[in-house]
């Protein structure tokens, strides 16, 4: 009887209250079992070893369970990281490129850029010569006689505006001068007073200095200079050359 009172007193040892405390179910059999009646001592001692080896398992495998929990996280977080990394290291690649794109295309543009505007001047040269050359090409030329006098002489009469035939010069000139461009009036009025008529439309030179028509030569005798002048006078005095028909 006293064995059944001291193995039913008997307090619960540390591993019956990791047990309980730990695994409800398996502390609750290891208890359950130091109650039975009959057994001794020794029995309970064994029923005790019994009953401690399955909590001592217990926790182990909850620290590898807590490990193996651990572990994953600490595997899902390794995980996410290296894909940041890989996103961010993505991420700057595909900016490298776009930039490197960019910068390519920012350049060829400058460069087709710059070589339409060397084309265009190019042409704009190309122009301009072959402007020169058709006006140089169709820039007339004239013979150096009276027929070739008269003939520039309107020419340049006809850019400034200056009213006259070639019927009216070539009979001013006839009457003048018989068409010899050195001719000087030697005995009238103005000779006398110290200005001769001169050259093909016999001008004094107060006149042809007055009435010269620029582009021209500024040397009376000069036969195209000599006629256009007078043109300008008569022009100016009689409306055309062409009213001209004695001494003016």
């Amino acid at each position: 009887m006293s064995r059944h009172r001291t193995f039913g007193h008997s307090p619960l040892t540390r591993t019956h209250k990791l047990s309980v405390a730990g695994v409800a179910a398996l502390g609750a059999a290891a208890l359950a079992a130091t109650l039975v009646p009959g057994h001794d001592t020794q029995a309970s001692a064994k029923d005790e070893t019994v009953a401690a080896a399955p909590v001592a398992f217990t926790s182990n495998a909850g620290a590898q369970q807590i490990k193996a929990v651990q572990a994953g996280v600490a595997h899902q977080q390794a995980t996410a990281d290296a894909q940041a990394k890989a996103a961010a290291k993505k991420a700057a690649e595909d900016k490298a490129k776009a930039d490197a794109a960019a910068q390519a295309k920012a350049k060829a543009d400058a460069e087709a850029k710059a070589k339409k505007e060397r084309e265009a001047k190019a042409a704009a040269s190309r122009s301009t010569q072959r402007t020169a050359t058709v006006t140089q090409a169709a820039a007339p030329t004239y013979a150096n006689n009276l027929d070739g006098w008269i003939r520039q002489s309107l020419d340049i009469m006809k850019s400034k505006g200056i009213p006259g035939s070639y019927d009216g010069l070539y009979r001013n000139i006839m009457r003048e001068s018989t068409g010899n461009p050195n001719a000087v009036n030697g005995y009238d009025i103005n000779a006398q007073n110290g200005t001769p008529s001169i050259g093909l439309l016999q001008v004094i030179q107060p006149t042809f200095s007055a009435y010269h028509v620029s582009g021209t030569s500024s040397n009376i005798y000069d036969p195209v200079a000599n006629i256009t002048a007078a043109a300008n006078y008569a022009a100016d005095k009689y409306g055309s050359i062409d009213n001209v028909n004695s001494a003016y």
